[in-house]
């Protein structure tokens, strides 16, 4: 029971990294993207679906692996950054065409989607004991992959490139790489079988809902008119 969860514990980090990825890697490249109305209102139909991944790797940390919360302390500095710069990129999404000077929400995005990026480096590279110099180049290597994920997207997205599976996966490499270091302390941190038990009955049967909802979204906005919904 306990390799299912974190069987579950990593798709749902994985697929995270993959899909949040593309909206980061947008982020990033907006101060350099000559059309930023049709960059943004490439991801407008994602955005909110990828984030749900996120959420429900915390919910699935805190459910199955509890033990495992200390890291979230250990790492406050990382946390903290990961969810302002978080709620400061949605706010620069939400604000964008809503209020003054949008130029200045544009750069909040980028720098948003920066943060969020720098955040995952230091967590994930504090999990794992280095330093934060380290965690901050580790921060800018997931920038660059999430960057070349955007621009791939933004090609199939817009102009119907390539499709961006291949930097999708390159996009997640960083969050599998501590998911393999780090499999036996996880695993081995798990919540009595019993919680487990109820969990996979309660719980796993919205993973595939999870994912049917993602799918259906990519059926219905892959392709076609780009909406403005920020």
């Amino acid at each position: 029971m306990e390799i299912l969860w974190f069987g579950v514990l990593a798709l749902l980090l994985i697929g995270y990294f993959a899909l949040e990825g593309f909206d980061l890697g947008v982020g990033l490249l907006l101060p350099v993207t000559a059309d930023r109305d049709r960059a943004i209102g490439a991801i407008g139909p994602f955005v909110l679906a990828n984030e749900v991944w996120l959420i429900a790797v915390a919910g699935v940390l805190f459910g199955a692996f509890p033990a495992c919360e200390h890291a979230l302390s250990a790492n406050y500095t990382a946390v903290v950054l990961l969810l302002v710069s978080w709620v400061v990129r949605d706010m620069g999404l939400w604000f964008r065409r809503r209020l003054f000077a949008r130029a200045f929400w544009e750069w909040v995005i980028a720098l948003g989607s920066l943060g969020v990026c720098l955040a995952w480096g230091l967590f994930l590279a504090g999990l794992a004991g280095f330093s934060f110099p380290f965690g901050l180049l580790y921060g800018l290597l997931i920038a660059a992959l999430f960057v070349l994920h955007g621009r791939r997207f933004l090609d199939w997205r817009l102009t119907g490139g390539g499709s961006p599976l291949v930097t999708g996966a390159l996009a997640a490499v960083p969050a599998l790489v501590p998911l393999v270091g780090f499999a036996g302390a996880v695993v081995g941190n798990a919540a009595p079988s019993a919680t487990l038990t109820v969990m996979t009955f309660m719980v796993l049967p919205f993973v595939p809902v999870m994912a049917g909802a993602q799918i259906w979204v990519w059926r219905a906005f892959g392709k076609g008119p780009v909406p403005t919904y920020f």
